[in-house]
């Protein structure tokens, strides 16, 4: 029986990883920080926030695994997608911020990626041959309708 649970267990973690994308454990640290931080910026109290920790953590890990639009995820929460926005980037600000996570910030990802291409196209005008003999029979060279 207690292999069973082992493999139910794991069957839940493999799960939850292919959703996620993350393993229980990391989730549950994230989580942890995430707390933390949410707790000292409303330690003084105020309109109580729209979303808790655990589903701004779940929105973003959402929308970085599965590419789905902000909208899509504000529907589904029931906010609008500038919440949807704002979870996002505090989420990954805080974590960055913490250090537990590796992860790199986002001006260092624009600059490795800012490798530019060109592709260079000659766009020069060209002469074209026009016939010079008998041109009449074909073109007119007029274009209009009252002659």
């Amino acid at each position: 029986m207690g292999r069973g649970r082992k493999k139910a267990q794991e069957a839940k973690e493999a799960l939850f990883k292919r959703v996620y994308g993350v393993k229980p454990n990391t989730f549950n640290k994230m989580l942890s920080i995430l707390q933390k931080e949410f707790a000292v910026m409303h330690k003084s109290g105020g309109k109580p926030p729209s979303l808790t920790p655990e589903d701004k953590l779940y929105i973003t890990l959402k929308y970085l695994r599965d590419y789905r639009t902000m909208e899509s995820i504000a529907v589904e929460y029931g906010v609008c997608k500038g919440t949807i926005c704002l979870s996002i980037q505090w989420v990954e600000d805080t974590l960055i911020k913490d250090g537990t996570f590796k992860l790199p910030e986002k001006r260092v990802l624009k600059r490795k990626s800012a490798t530019v291409e060109f592709i260079v196209v000659d766009v020069t005008e060209s002469p074209i041959n026009r016939p010079k003999y008998n041109q009449k029979e074909y073109y007119s060279g007029k274009k209009n309708v009252i002659h």
